[in-house]
């Protein structure tokens, strides 16, 4: 790790590689399992206050307001781009420099990247500027098992550097304002907007707060305060150079049973890409589901196995590798996702407010799929000011389509209180798949790029029920009985979420626009979170 070009880091897998960045981010992981952290009174960031911000003394009067301060711009820039091309007043705090620091690509589809299209971010030209790499076909496979050959699916490289640059000029050319080498300090909530402090000694004002700082918020560390994390995925990988066999990819993959790793067990799973940055670049990550106990595995322990995993699973020798970066993460999430407002002027965005996949996690992707409601959101909460917690909250609903996606997570994460069989987790996976593929692309692609809907669920559980009725009882308990209750909760929602926007999508709201703002707003925002709950956002 010593000899890997380059210094800079940034956070997140492939933002972080030495190996003084590993020992503090398992020293964090220590922490959180040994639930040390949460100790003592929560420190407090955000202070509610009451009575008008000018009267306070914390800012000047004469201080311009901002309808939106956004803090963290790497994944922030996209969202505040979205809210200026509105006419809004924006700035972007950025602890660092303003760009992509990562050297590591961002895998998606051409999907995610037309969502900024529509959003007025991107134009098309410019999704092919950013776009590094493009691969086909990628590979779903499990030990001794269902192999499965999709196309177009995080098919794309994309250069993070690049991407940012074009959405930072766009933000800069329509008024945005970027603060640069400076973070949040503190957030005092008055009556009529938000003084934010940061840690350079100035001050600004703003209507609205968007925290975009990732689950590493200091914000959300004060609201989450005493909880512990439901599950959490460790990742470990490298890019290398020196793969002659490099024109595919791989979403899911296992090679291996469950694997004995220091006092505990784990499943790896695999993911690999070609990287943008040389025909025989490759990143290969190897990551697990776990949930937060003491006996579980480091990072240092997991990256020990990854060496000595990674040149049987890719076909290759370690010698005949040139090894550019090594990169590592910690992502922990909790069940009670997304994460509502706590204060009235702040909104969690992306991975702060939870909305992601426990299985696929959030990052980049979390932050397209929703871009163009959130936008419509913050601007119709703005020219309303309905900015208290309780619309705010609205905009993070309950969608029972993710709090479903817990229930796999668990099946794919080795349970340390009973003995199962060392291949359950890759013939659990194996006979999903092999299931899915048998019921083609609309039940395959959607699950794929992260999006779970009813009734390809009815039909895949219907299938597997049919054909492999025995192995039902291993699932159950696998899983356990009130996970299970908690599941079948919100697939009874799913399908409730379903019924109503089906319903209601095809008919006029028009009635809609004649109601008081307020209640326009609460009602578009039910709407949205029917589309969204249920998956019906989703068009291939």
């Amino acid at each position: 790790m010593e000899n890997i070009p380059g210094s800079a880091e940034a956070g997140g897998a492939g933002g972080a590689m030495s190996y003084q960045a590993l020992k503090r981010l398992d020293e964090h992981w220590r922490k959180l399992k040994a639930r040390t952290p949460m100790t003592g009174p929560a420190p407090e960031v955000v202070t509610r206050r009451q009575g008008k911000w000018a009267d306070s003394g914390l800012a000047d009067r004469s201080q311009a307001v901002f309808d939106v301060v956004v803090c963290g711009g790497t994944l922030g820039v996209f969202l505040a781009t979205a809210l200026a091309l509105r006419g809004l007043k924006v700035a972007i705090i950025e602890r660092g420099p303003l760009r992509g620091q990562r050297v590591q690509d961002w895998n998606v589809s051409r999907k995610e990247l037309k969502e900024l299209v529509y959003a007025g971010v991107l134009t098309e030209d410019e999704i092919e500027e950013v776009i590094s790499i493009e691969f086909n076909p990628s590979r779903v496979g499990f030990a001794g098992g269902t192999e499965l050959w999709v196309n177009d699916i995080l098919n794309l490289g994309v250069s993070p550097a690049k991407l940012i640059e074009v959405c930072k000029k766009r933000f800069v050319d329509v008024g945005g304002e970027v603060l640069e080498f400076t973070g949040l300090s503190k957030l005092d909530v008055f009556n009529d907007g938000a003084v934010v402090s940061l840690d350079n000694g100035k001050t600004l004002v703003g209507r609205l707060l968007l925290d975009v700082m990732g689950n590493q918020s200091p914000i959300v560390r004060q609201i989450r305060w005493g909880q512990h994390p439901d599950g959490v995925c460790l990742v470990v990988g490298a890019c290398a150079r020196g793969f002659e066999n490099n024109s595919t990819s791989d979403l899911i993959y296992t090679n291996t049973q469950v694997t004995q790793v220091g006092s505990s067990k784990t499943q790896y799973f695999w993911e690999a890409f070609p990287a943008g940055s040389g025909p025989t670049d490759r990143t290969t990550y190897m990551f697990s589901y776990l949930d937060a106990t003491p006996s579980r595995p480091l990072l240092e322990e997991m990256l020990e196995d990854y060496w000595d995993l990674m040149p049987d699973y890719q076909g290759v020798k370690l010698e005949d590798l040139e090894i550019r970066r090594v990169l590592f993460g910690c992502f922990p999430t909790y069940r009670a996702s997304p994460l509502p407002s706590a204060f009235d002027r702040v909104l969690q965005i992306g991975d702060a407010s939870g909305i992601q996949s426990p299985i696929s996690f959030g990052g980049f992707g979390a932050i397209t799929r929703h871009i163009g409601r959130l936008s419509n959101g913050l601007y119709d909460a703005l020219q309303a000011d309905l900015l208290d917690k309780n619309n705010l909250a609205l905009l993070n609903p309950y969608l029972p389509n993710l709090s479903g996606v817990w229930m796999y997570q668990r099946a794919m994460s080795v349970r340390l209180d009973i003995e199962s069989p060392p291949d359950f987790i890759n013939n659990l996976l194996s006979i999903n798949f092999e299931c899915m593929e048998r019921l083609g692309d609309p039940v395959v692609r959607p699950f794929l790029q992260d999006v779970v809907q009813f009734w390809p669920q009815v039909r895949l559980l219907s299938l597997i029920m049919l054909t492999k009725p025995l192995f039902i009882p291993q699932i159950f308990r696998q899983v356990g009985f009130f996970p299970l209750i908690d599941w079948f909760r919100h697939f009874i929602a799913l399908a409730m979420y379903t019924l109503l926007w089906l319903a209601l999508s095809g008919s006029p709201r028009t009635w809609v626009n004649s109601l008081p703002k307020e209640k326009q707003f609460v009602w578009r925002r039910r709407f949205e979170a029917w589309q969204y709950g249920s998956g019906l956002d989703y068009h291939p």
